[in-house]
């Protein structure tokens, strides 16, 4: 609901590159058969069923979207058709991973029902899909831009400490339940090798890619780009660190 209302989504949806609108699309269908494979609809039983949940979300959230976008006079009569499959499918993404966190968000199935043992690459991937989760909804904004423009090189780091040490906390607090458990007995510096710098390393490349595909980074300077990937990275490192709340 958030993307849905925030206007400047619907002006990327008319001012987007075309091909990496098309290039997020194709990133976001294999993205949702791993994610239903792990909290999706229902228990799966194959690699073909998680395919047909993923289309299903997808078709879930293009008609949600379009439904939406109408009521809100966003797209209209008088537009051209460019312009309303941009404000459609620039969508899909928050709105097909929220229709496939339903059941884990708002189900009421039991403790233990539908909890699978997470490998630490299955962990790995579930940081970037929470990265991708709250980056994506402030990435579209100018505060972004603002932000990373009115911090010096102190404030970037600081900033970069900052993340880091929610980070931690957020994985040593809550444990990645169903995975690789920590325990109080854990060293710190232990978890956050194994967990913490991956995790905003992966945060990171999510803030990066995602800024990129919305232009954010065009003709900016490096250290612009670096600064404003930081900005990005505090909330998508938390995204990634309380994944296994927010999944």
């Amino acid at each position: 609901m958030p993307m849905l209302m925030t206007m400047e989504m619907w002006w990327l949806g008319f001012t987007i590159d075309p091909l990496r609108l098309v290039l997020l699309v194709i990133f976001c269908l294999p993205l949702l058969v791993l994610l239903s494979r792990r909290v999706g609809f229902e228990a799966t039983r194959g690699w073909w069923e998680d395919v047909v949940d993923a289309l299903f979300a997808l078709g879930i959230s293009m008609v949600t979207s379009t439904v939406c976008l109408v009521a809100f006079g966003a797209i209209g009569p008088g537009m051209s058709a460019r312009e309303i499959a941009g404000k459609i499918a620039i969508q899909v993404v928050p709105a097909s991973i929220g229709a496939l966190l339903a059941r884990s968000q708002l189900g009421s199935d039991g403790p233990d029902e539908g909890k699978r043992q997470e490998s630490y690459g299955g962990e790995m991937f579930l940081m970037a899909v929470g990265a991708l989760f709250l980056g994506f909804n402030v990435a579209p904004t100018e505060e972004m831009i603002v932000i990373s423009h009115r911090m010096t090189p102190w404030h970037a780091a600081a900033l970069v400490v900052l993340s880091l040490m929610v980070m931690h906390g957020f994985i040593f607090a809550v444990g990645f339940r169903g995975g690789t458990e920590l325990t109080p007995q854990t060293p710190w510096w232990s978890a956050f090798i194994r967990f913490t710098l991956p995790g905003y390393v992966i945060a990171m490349a999510m803030s990066l890619y995602v800024l990129w595909t919305f232009g954010r980074l065009d003709d900016a300077a490096f250290e612009q780009v670096i600064a404003t990937t930081i900005v990005l990275g505090f909330p998508s490192s938390a995204g990634a660190a309380a994944a296994r709340l927010i999944l």
